[in-house]
């Protein structure tokens, strides 16, 4: 059975959904609103304990999901939410193994979907030019322990992408239109472009730059998300709920389209419509 050791990252759950997250290191304790919790006590227990502050109020102790990650991310800019991203790593085909470049980085809220996505074997390369959001992006992808398969590049994509062939790109940036050739350069045949704006004159405009490029399958969404009261006895809506957040655009690369023909077999080959019947036996 899993058990929590020194420097592991750890959640405390509370059956109403509050979450606090720890760093366990011998002899810390950790102070709560409603009492304080010995590290010690949590080292070498496994996941799912109980664990009880001084004040007898319980908290479960688990291992961090990568949503829990996401939803207590430290982040100076808004995130993609997750109702965007799951959408994200089934569009693109997001598994282990797979190379995607996204830019720009932001907080790093899809950089660690994407690392846990393609991790052990993949690699996310995540392109932003801001050095200060590159430190906190960082930060935040170290912290989640997904460092491993994410290499950052300080870079206008204006210039072009230092990687090529790559099975899936991502484009998070303020006019995304202006990018599509350098994409095509960097995505392999048969690859998955997927692209976030928020308001809809964007997408218009994105979709007649992709109508001249090498691209198919274009679909356009909106994800909404609503909560419900886990009340058995009154189960109905949350008061408030995750409405428009963004639009989605997802298409496939395909190769060179292909010319049309002037072939003279083409144009003198015989119409069997204008054919006799009896021809035709």
């Amino acid at each position: 059975m899993p058990a929590a050791q020194i420097g592991d990252r750890v959640l405390l759950l509370s059956k109403q959904g509050r979450r606090f997250f720890v760093d366990l290191r011998r002899g810390d304790r950790f102070h709560t609103h409603k009492g304080i919790i010995e590290h010690d006590a949590m080292i070498g227990a496994p996941y799912g304990k109980p664990v009880i502050t001084h004040l007898n109020e319980v908290y479960y102790l688990m291992r961090p999901s990568i949503h829990d990650e996401l939803m207590a991310l430290k982040r100076v800019t808004q995130i993609i939410y997750p109702k965007e991203i799951g959408q994200i790593l089934l569009q693109l085909d997001m598994r282990p193994g797979r190379r995607v470049i996204e830019a720009g980085t932001g907080s790093g809220a899809l950089t660690m979907a994407l690392a846990n996505a393609v991790s052990p074997d993949g690699a996310v390369y995540s392109y932003e030019t801001r050095p200060e959001m590159l430190k906190v992006a960082r930060r935040n992808v170290e912290r989640a322990d997904l460092s491993a398969g994410v290499e950052f590049v300080e870079r206008d994509i204006a210039q072009g992408f230092l990687h090529h062939d790559v099975d899936a790109l991502f484009l998070d940036v303020r006019e995304p239109w202006d990018y599509i050739p350098q994409a095509v350069e960097a995505l392999a045949d048969g690859g998955h472009l997927g692209v976030l704006v928020p308001t809809t004159n964007q997408i218009v405009i994105l979709l007649q730059e992709l109508d001249r490029g090498p691209f198919i399958a274009i679909q356009v969404l909106e994800t909404l998300l609503r909560y419900y009261k886990p009340v058995p006895g009154r189960l109905r809506p949350e008061d408030t709920m995750v409405g428009h957040t963004g639009y989605l655009l997802f298409a496939r690369k395909v190769g060179k389209r292909p010319e049309p023909t002037d072939d003279p077999a083409r144009k003198t080959a015989p119409d069997i419509n204008s054919r006799p019947l009896e021809d035709l036996s």
